[in-house]
């Protein structure tokens, strides 16, 4: 029998090195757009700078950068605490297999719509962000840090008036609710409407900036509003709404 297997030497090699490439393109998925990736960035420059310190034999600065990579996985474990506890637990809910994007896509959209027309109903004025590709960390840092599902009632409590994180946006990514009362960028570009606010504005700008779509619900008007690589559509209602977020979100034309 083991003679059997030493013929498949080379097939189990193979396996070996897809199963770790896979594990590596997951973890890659998992720190994408996230300050754990720009560490590693980082990372390979400190890794790169003591390969060449010992080429060039610098002995000091060796020696430092000896001692600050001996001790990395503590650092990293101390300093990026969050992000691997929220790599963890994405990794932990879906270990191996993507997720079906479609159905859980179309659910996010119809709870996004459901709170959107319930919020211009009542005239409470919100700011929804729709993170896709790029990395929102550097607005996520100025608000609340939120691991929340999805739900309409989440999404109006937190823009309910006499709420403490109502005047900020809210950030979406990965189908989950990651923080709120974000400040995000102001347009500066001066063929905006002198009647868009601060919230019409602010949803112009992201979208400037990112790959981002951005709710925005009036709270003068009670209009709907849909912020797309620095355009703005407004005027939209439940059916509009869907219609458009299916449209760039569930199933965007390739």
């Amino acid at each position: 029998m083991p003679d059997f297997f030493h013929g498949f030497n080379w097939l189990r090699d193979v396996i070996d090195i897809l199963i770790v490439a896979y594990v590596i393109y997951r973890m890659i998925l998992l720190i994408r757009g996230t300050r754990a990736a720009q560490m590693l960035i980082g990372l390979a420059v400190v890794v790169g700078a003591f390969i060449i310190s010992q080429r060039l034999e610098l002995i000091t600065l060796s020696w430092i950068l000896d001692n600050l990579l001996s001790s990395i996985v503590l650092i990293i474990i101390v300093i990026f605490q969050h992000d691997i506890r929220r790599a963890l637990s994405q990794f932990g809910r879906n270990p191996f297999w993507g997720r079906k994007a479609g159905s859980l896509e179309a659910a996010l959209v119809e709870e996004l719509v459901k709170a959107g027309v319930s919020l211009a109903n009542k005239r409470i004025g919100a700011l929804i962000v729709l993170g896709r590709k790029t990395g929102l960390n550097d607005y996520l840092e100025s608000g609340v840090q939120i691991d929340a599902q999805v739900v309409k009632e989440l999404i109006i409590s937190i823009f309910l008036p006499y709420s403490p994180i109502h005047d900020g946006a809210v950030i979406i990514q990965e189908g989950r609710i990651v923080a709120a009362g974000c400040f995000l960028p102001l347009t500066v570009n001066p063929n905006v409407s002198k009647e868009m606010g601060t919230r019409h504005r602010a949803a112009i700008g992201l979208s400037e900036e990112t790959d981002a779509l951005v709710i925005v619900v009036s709270e003068e008007s009670g209009r709907i509003s849909l912020a797309i690589e620095g355009a703005i559509i407004t005027n939209l209602d439940g059916p509009s709404l869907r219609e458009k977020l299916y449209q760039e979100f569930v199933n965007p034309q390739k």
